[in-house]
């Protein structure tokens, strides 16, 4: 059964940090890309950021880009998403999703809220 779990969201002040978790079981996580999605009330869904199946490449949103590093450790078949200079505007549920050509999975999502 395939399953992707999300953790670590919550309320912060701006300024502040989280560090969000995805925690994956029931495929072969190694194999995939993950990346970082994220959408606020009444928004698309968004990109926020990527990382390529071993780690070697990773990929950002501009408006996320030098406040968020993404990182994965595939003996723990997890990928982590540090958030950093947090903004109200990036107030939204953050999602996880595994990346391979022949399908793709997701988690159920994290929220976020950034407010003082």
């Amino acid at each position: 059964q395939v399953q992707l779990v999300e953790s670590g969201g919550g309320l912060v002040q701006p300024g502040g940090s989280l560090r969000l978790s995805c925690a994956a079981s029931g495929f072969t996580f190694s194999s995939y890309a993950m990346r970082w999605y994220r959408q606020a009330p009444g928004k698309e869904r968004e990109l926020v950021a990527g990382i390529s199946s071993l780690g070697s490449t990773t990929s950002y949103a501009d408006s996320v880009k030098g406040r968020f590093t993404i990182s994965r450790d595939n003996r723990k078949k997890t990928v982590y998403l540090q958030m950093n200079s947090l903004k109200p505007e990036d107030t939204a549920v953050y999602y996880c999703k595994a990346v391979r050509a022949m399908g793709d999975y997701w988690g159920q999502g994290t929220q976020v809220t950034v407010s003082s």
